[in-house]
């Protein structure tokens, strides 16, 4: 997902767990462990996830998913090398994109075939 694409002030949490394909209870876990993660609530305790609230759970989710850190790691990697995690995470996510372009260039390409 690319954070250009979020044009919302504010997402529910059911959004954000299709976006990032997550289960509702991980959210949940991981704002509980990150304390950097605090969406806003409203009165009835909905959660609002802002842009920069999903940007921080794909940084979270790439370092456990994708990295393989454990919680520990992860939080202490986040608050000591936040400006170059984030260099690093759009770095992949760029790639990824560019990848996910050439596999449907090549397979249009083979459709004409």
């Amino acid at each position: 997902m690319d954070g250009n694409e979020l044009t919302k002030k504010y997402y529910r949490i059911n959004d954000v767990a299709e976006m990032l394909d997550l289960p509702l209870s991980t959210l949940r876990f991981w704002e509980k462990e990150f304390s950097e993660l605090r969406p806003r609530r409203t009165g009835t305790r909905t959660r609002l996830y802002t842009p920069r609230d999903i940007e921080l759970l794909e940084l979270i989710k790439f370092l456990l998913k994708e990295r393989g850190l454990k919680i520990d790691a992860a939080r202490n990697y986040i608050r000591h090398n936040r400006a170059d995690l984030d260099r690093r995470h759009q770095v992949v996510r760029r790639l990824q994109g560019v990848r996910n372009q050439l596999l449907e260039l090549l397979a249009t390409l083979d459709s004409r075939k």
